[in-house]
């Protein structure tokens, strides 16, 4: 997984002291060429890896902001081929830009998961978040990740215990994706003690420096500190930039895209130590 573009984005966030912007759309969403232009965007102002959702009918690990995007996205006819077109189109303009898929299974089943994560592969995605995947119903999942080189993004909550935590660092490769609270995606003012102690677990348990991504809930320059210095490697931006993309009233791309950039040039300064 050493050339792994996810690997070499972390790798040269720590040698320039940083931390890593990880920023989630939802693929096709508002429609196929808005989504292109708002990657774009985000990719101007500054972030280091890009999370591309597939719309799917039961998205139990987001909040209502996602869901709503997700279920909209379906509306309109979105499927796994217009987000894969949406990567390779991607890949194309931003060839090192690392760009992790993020489903539930049922998506992959349908085609076949090795198949599926082979067209992925060809299309120019880096990894998975699969939130629905244990790892206890992984073994298959695995073995194709690692033949393909492709990075298997583990979930790690609050309440998870040591036991699995570790096993969870076991397996996980490109980063971790620390939840930061109890429940689903979304927009939060605050964030309780036991973030800061869960982080600080998982370090402490991770003997061979695995990367932390810290994601659910993050929004301000203000959190993506907080988190930086909670000793996360990186934060994950995504109901936040939905919400920009659906309060665009007026319907101005460009007024839509300025405004998703300063966003991202936001956060992405609070990420420098």
């Amino acid at each position: 997984m050493q050339n792994n573009r996810i690997e070499k984005k972390f790798h040269q966030l720590k040698a320039k002291k940083q931390k890593g912007l990880i920023c989630y759309i939802m693929g096709g969403y508002p429609n196929s060429k808005a989504c292109e232009r708002i990657i774009s965007s985000i990719v101007e102002g500054g972030a280091d890896i890009i999370e591309i959702g597939i719309p799917f009918s039961d998205p139990i690990a987001d909040g209502p902001v996602i869901q709503e995007a997700s279920f909209r996205a379906l509306q309109k006819g979105v499927t796994p081929q217009i987000c894969l077109n949406l990567i390779r189109k991607t890949r194309k303009r931003y060839p090192d830009l690392p760009i992790v898929i993020m489903t539930y299974s049922n998506i992959l089943q349908k085609k076949g998961f090795r198949q599926f994560m082979e067209v992925a592969k060809e299309a120019g995605t880096d990894g998975f978040i699969l939130p629905d995947m244990t790892i206890d119903e992984s073994k298959k999942y695995l073995e194709y990740s690692k033949d393909l080189e492709l990075a298997s993004i583990f979930l790690v909550a609050p309440n998870t215990s040591n036991l699995r935590i570790k096993k969870t660092l076991a397996v996980s490769t490109g980063f971790v994706y620390v939840v930061s609270v109890f429940g689903t995606t979304g927009m939060r003012n605050s964030f309780n003690k036991y973030t800061l102690t869960t982080i600080k677990n998982i370090k402490k348990l991770s003997s061979n420096n695995k990367n932390i991504s810290v994601g659910f809930g993050i929004s301000t320059p203000h959190h993506v500190k907080l988190m930086s210095n909670y000793g996360a490697d990186a934060v994950i931006v995504g109901s936040a930039i939905i919400k920009k993309i659906d309060g665009n009233k007026d319907g101005s791309i460009i007024q839509l895209q300025n405004n998703l950039r300063n966003y991202v040039k936001s956060l992405k300064a609070a990420c420098t130590n």
